[in-house]
């Protein structure tokens, strides 16, 4: 992958969402991680998510073909961390806006990292 310039194996986004609602939703995160694949133009092999009953927080990842999109939320806090790492021909940084919209986020920050540089 050429990113920006820079050949390297990957682009990892890390995804902080900030005023977030429905980060209790397992249903939903599910349809929002399915949604961020497609938009991506990455290839799904599987969604795997936990809810814990103690907080409402969900925890899980979506498996791809050019890596992974990972989730932990805490919606007592109304926040959720997230990993989108991908390979490939995939456009990882439009998830951000899939997750600000499913989530309606108040602020949602973004730090990328370009994984395997000079590859």
């Amino acid at each position: 992958m050429v990113r920006d310039g820079v050949r390297c194996a990957g682009a990892h986004l890390i995804v902080d969402v900030y005023g977030g609602e429905r980060l209790d939703d397992i249903d939903h995160i599910d349809a929002t991680l399915r949604r961020c694949v497609e938009v991506a133009g990455a290839t799904l092999l599987h969604v795997h998510l936990h809810h814990f009953d103690e907080n409402g927080g969900v925890s899980g990842v979506a498996v791809l073909a050019e890596s992974h999109i990972s989730i932990h939320s805490w919606p007592e806090h109304q926040y959720a961390a997230l990993d989108i790492f991908m390979c490939g021909d995939t456009q990882p940084e439009a998830c951000v806006e899939v997750l600000r919209e499913a989530f309606s986020a108040s602020n949602v920050a973004v730090s990328e990292l370009l994984r395997g540089r000079g590859i």
